[in-house]
């Protein structure tokens, strides 16, 4: 017996002793890439290591179970000086993260151990009045572009909160609160400026690279790192709109008003997104209305604005200040994760589902440090996928029929829970897509939001018929594998 534990205390300990030193091991290759790109990059760029301020900003998500610590992060400043670090990368094999805007949930998709890239220094926004277009960089927030347009008073489809970088978003697809008119955002990219694996810049419009641009629409980093975007203005007034907050006892009037709403309103510049929450232990909501002119036509809000409301803040005002309104990062700093269910439509069965699951789930993870529990309804019109020509872009897979993404959100703060979340999510999403089968909708193998699908999701519930041509466009681009050594969704 005791031979048994000796050599059982020794196995362990071997194995730790080897842990602990490939970790050091690993640790030290990564710093000696930092420092090589240190060395190659130019001084529009800079490299940071642990205890500087910058490097905390760069490593840092809105969700902090995104982030990851890093061996260093880079900020580069141009274009040539990614295709740098891309070579760096590639040539030592060493693990590295691109992040935007820092709203990624899934841990590990925009955070590693290795290279943090941070792409805060492309952060311009130029508007071209006559191509009607404007060029972004790809290390803005929307709140940012947002402002820089409102001189020109014009707008691009883009994200509906405050908080959420356009890199990601815009390359998994893009729900916007003009989508009902103009379709996702990949709907309206005309180009991107793309360093390739290989380090070289590349121009990708239609017509000079019609492959790579049907893959960078949905397809996220697969292709190399973008570093601006290229996307159609339209004219822009001043909005009308606002955010209500309902307590409990008005939910079933949320309810009523939201299926009327998505029942008799054609409209396509009126948009709601009522969101179902758990939160400081009781359940609650708020609604965001949206209508695209200053002044909203009688009859179309008139059930919202009926509600009796613990809060409300609804008027005329720009579209920059709509979406400050409305923060998508109210509980942060925190843990969290994402899911999805996607939708034909929001039935009565379905939303006496999000109530149920609401305060379902909200009772029982607000033991386990749930601090915020969240059901996202979004409601567009069935036509949305019809702005766009059938395989226009590798998301979505299909433009047959419109579906509906569903967000759900738990943020949390104990580590040590996160499994529990995770499956959690997994479960509600489940119980979700079974009640929309049973209601007749034809959901149970749909096509996900890669922006909201949790981490462990098949690529064919994202992409369905054209992951075979997507994993086929990453090896002629990048025959190397050098974005697998990156995270998120991989081909």
């Amino acid at each position: 017996m005791r031979q048994s534990l000796a050599t059982a205390t020794f196995v362990f300990s071997s194995l730790l002793s080897l842990a602990v030193g490939e970790s050091l091991q690993a640790r030290s290759q990564y710093d000696s890439t930092c420092k090589e790109i240190e060395q190659a990059i130019s001084s529009a760029s800079a490299l940071y290591w642990p205890g500087l301020g910058s490097y905390y900003k760069d490593i840092g998500h809105w969700a902090t179970s995104s982030s990851a610590q890093a061996a260093c992060s880079v900020e580069p400043g141009t274009a040539e000086d990614v295709g740098k670090i891309l070579q760096i990368l590639s040539a030592n094999n060493t693990p590295f993260a691109v992040k935007g805007g820092g709203h990624a949930s899934n841990p590990g998709f925009s955070s590693t151990e290795g290279v943090h890239i941070a792409l805060y220094r492309f952060s311009s926004v130029t508007y071209n009045q006559a191509a009607q277009t404007a060029d972004v960089g790809a290390g803005l927030i929307w709140d940012d572009v947002y402002s820089a347009l409102e001189p020109y008073s014009v707008n691009i489809i883009g994200g509906r909160v405050t908080g959420v970088g356009i890199a990601g978003f815009t390359l998994g697809g893009g729900f916007s609160w003009k989508t009902n008119q103009y379709g996702l955002t990949v709907d309206n990219l005309t180009g991107f400026e793309l360093v390739l694996p290989n380090g070289t810049v590349a121009e990708v419009t239609q017509s000079s690279h019609p492959d790579l641009f049907w893959g960078l629409k949905g397809g996220f980093n697969n292709f190399g790192i973008v570093t601006k975007f290229t996307l159609k203005t339209y004219a822009q007034t001043e909005v009308w709109g606002g955010i209500i907050l309902v307590t409990e006892d008005h939910l079933d009037d949320l309810t009523a008003a939201t299926l009327k709403f998505t029942q008799t309103v054609t409209d396509p510049k009126a948009a709601i997104l009522p969101t179902y929450n758990f939160l400081i232990g009781e359940p609650g909501a708020t609604v965001i209305l949206f209508y695209d002119y200053p002044t909203a036509p009688e009859g179309i809000f008139d059930d919202f604005l009926a509600i009796p409301a613990f809060s409300k803040d609804i008027g005329t005002r720009t579209f920059l200040d709509l979406v400050l309104a409305s923060p998508s990062n109210a509980t942060s700093p925190a843990r969290g994760i994402f899911h999805t269910v996607s939708l034909l439509k929001y039935s009565p069965a379905i939303m006496d589902a999000l109530v149920n699951e609401t305060k379902f789930w909200g009772e029982r993870l607000s033991l386990k440090s749930g601090t915020f529990i969240s059901y996202d309804v979004e409601p567009f019109l069935p036509d949305i996928f019809s702005h766009a020509p059938e395989n226009s872009s590798a998301y979505p897979s299909s433009r047959s029929s419109s579906l509906l993404p569903l967000n759900i959100y738990y943020a949390y703060s104990d580590a040590g829970q996160d499994e529990t979340f995770w499956d959690a999510a997994r479960q509600s999403a489940a119980q979700l897509t079974a009640v929309a089968v049973a209601d007749g909708q034809d959901v149970a193998d749909a096509p996900l939001y890669g922006n909201y699908a949790i981490f462990d999701t098949p690529l064919e519930r994202i992409y369905g018929q054209n992951v075979d041509a997507l994993k086929a466009l990453k090896a002629k681009y990048d025959p190397e594998g050098v974005m697998a050594l990156a995270g998120g969704w991989k081909f």
